[in-house]
C-alpha cells in the first residue's frame, strides 16, 4: 500500500496493517490501567471496614480485565474501520476518524437494534468529531508560522545564536533606565 495525502495528520504512526495491532493492544492497557484503578477505588468502598485493601485488589483484579477487553474490542474495530476508509478514500485525514467512530458505535450496538446501533452511531462520531476538531486546534495553535519561524530565527541571530529568553553571556545587553 502506496503512501496517502496525510494533511496534517500524525505521520509517525505506525502504517495501516500493524497500527491495527498497535491500537487494539493500546486500548487494552489504557482500559485494564484505568480499569484497575476504578475498581480499586469501588471495591475499597464497597468492602467492609477490616477489609477494604483486600476487596480492593480482588475487585480490581478481577474487573480490569474486562474492562480492558471492552476498550480493546473498540479500538481494534475503530483501527479497522480506520484503515479501511484511508485505503478506499487514499487520503488519511480527520474525516476518516469520524466515520470510522460513527461506525464502530453502529456496529458494536447492532444487537442491540437499529434504534441503539442507530443512537450509539450518531454519538461516536460526534465524539470524534470532537476529539479532531480539539486536535486540529492544538496542532494549529502550537505549529509556527512562516512568519513566526523568521522572526525567531531573526532573533536568535541578534542574541548570537541564544534564544531570547536565554541571554548570551558574551551580547551585549541593552541599558535599563
Amino acid at each position: 500500500m502506496g503512501r496517502f495525502e496525510t494533511g496534517d495528520r500524525d505521520t509517525t504512526r505506525e502504517p495501516c496493517p500493524d497500527r491495527i495491532i498497535e491500537d487494539l493492544g493500546g486500548a487494552f492497557g489504557m482500559g485494564a490501567v484505568g480499569g484497575f484503578l476504578w475498581h480499586f477505588g469501588r471495591g475499597a468502598r464497597n468492602s467492609p471496614q477490616g477489609d477494604r485493601l483486600q476487596g480492593a485488589l480482588y475487585s480490581a483484579r478481577s474487573r480490569a480485565p474486562i474492562l480492558g477487553g471492552n476498550f480493546a474490542v473498540w479500538g481494534g474495530t475503530f483501527s479497522c474501520f480506520d484503515c479501511s476508509l484511508q485505503y478506499i478514500r487514499r487520503q488519511d485525514d480527520h474525516w476518516n476518524a469520524i466515520a470510522s467512530g460513527f461506525l464502530t458505535g453502529g456496529v458494536l450496538a447492532a444487537r442491540g437494534g437499529w434504534k441503539a446501533a442507530s443512537r450509539n452511531a450518531v454519538i461516536g462520531g460526534v465524539l470524534l468529531a470532537i476529539i479532531e476538531g480539539v486536535a486540529a486546534l492544538l496542532m494549529r495553535s502550537a505549529s509556527e508560522t512562516p512568519r513566526e519561524m523568521h522572526m525567531r530565527e531573526k532573533q536568535m541571530k541578534d542574541n548570537g545564536g541564544w534564544p531570547s529568553w536565554l541571554r548570551s553571556p558574551i551580547a551585549p545587553t541593552a541599558a535599563v533606565e
